[in-house]
């Protein structure tokens, strides 16, 4: 009796954990973490009923060869920390030998985390190009209550972090659009990133690009660099819409024309649609007021609800 009752406990200790709420990171996965869970509380079943734990080892072993997949999470080593605002930060990951996540545009992928022994997940879209080879990089931005956050203030270069995915994305075509408007709030820039290089960087596709990025301040645009890059292409123009700058003389005077103080209202939205070169398929991320908002504007634009694709 007494050897029976400690196989079930070690049993029990075998069964995988029910995820709660905060494990969910609502962006409608598939498979969701919950999905993940019934498959492996299945082969959990399944092993138990054959007293064979063996059977339990499948997932074990996917979880450190660094192929990104959707069903387990898969270990990355960080290999940059680069602070970029006061809250907000790039990270570089190590891919084996070259590989690339392959990812498709805009697609994004799902980060663990464990604070205080409860386990938390949060969906980031990797701002480096889908085929970049031997690294991947995420912008993210840490909130001081966020649980998530938390966790990510401790990383440092040479930590190892779980990442599963791909999920989502945006079926983007060259050529498939005359004109993209990209409307970003903050850190919402991260999936326009990808499309916008895969549209610079390919001869052949000559969609236009309008790119409205809204930050609080200059200080606390993202990337300024490569955006002044991009923005030097024939098809791609930048605006930025600052909401706590109160004038735009402290700004370079390569900012000065296609920067404006305030926030993306109707009003603007309108002027700035009406610039586009042709109706343009609008791309919308940030938070979700922010995208409640962009929705009704654009709507009231002209744009109607199957021009325009929320991340």
């Amino acid at each position: 009796l007494q050897a029976m009752s400690g196989n079930e406990e070690d049993w029990l200790a075998l069964k995988p954990q029910e995820p709660s709420p905060s494990q969910c990171c609502g962006s409608g996965c598939k498979p969701c973490i919950y999905d993940v869970y019934e498959k492996e509380l299945a082969q959990w079943e399944r092993a138990k009923a054959k007293q064979d734990k063996s059977l339990l080892m499948e997932k074990k072993e996917q979880s450190d060869n660094s192929e990104l997949n959707p069903d387990t999470f898969t270990a990355f080593s960080i290999s940059s920390v680069e602070q970029l605002t006061e809250d907000t930060y790039q990270y570089r990951f190590e891919l084996p030998e070259n590989s690339s996540l392959r990812l498709r545009l805009g697609q994004h992928i799902v980060l663990r985390g464990v604070v205080d022994g409860l386990e938390v997940q949060r969906a980031y879209t990797p701002i480096s190009p889908g085929n970049a080879e031997g690294y991947f990089e995420v912008l993210i931005k840490c909130y001081e209550a966020g649980l998530m956050s938390q966790y990510i203030k401790t990383w440092k270069k040479g930590d190892v972090v779980y990442w599963r995915g791909p999920f989502g994305g945006f079926p983007y075509q060259p050529n498939q659009h005359g004109e993209l408007l990209m409307l970003a709030s903050g850190t919402g820039l991260a999936p326009m990133l990808p499309i916008l290089q895969s549209i610079t960087g390919d001869e052949e596709d000559e969609t236009f690009v309008t790119l409205v990025g809204c930050f609080p301040t200059f200080d606390r645009i993202y990337l300024k660099p490569l955006l002044q890059d991009l923005a030097r292409y024939w098809n791609v123009r930048i605006f930025y819409i600052l909401s706590q700058e109160a004038t735009l003389e402290k700004l370079p005077w390569s900012y000065q024309e296609n920067t404006y103080t305030g926030h993306l209202d109707e009003g603007l939205l309108k002027t700035i649609v009406n610039s586009c070169q042709r109706k343009p398929f609008a791309l919308i991320c940030g938070s979700s007021a922010f995208n409640e908002d962009m929705k009704r504007y654009l709507t009231a634009a002209g744009i109607e609800e199957n021009l325009w694709f929320v991340f």
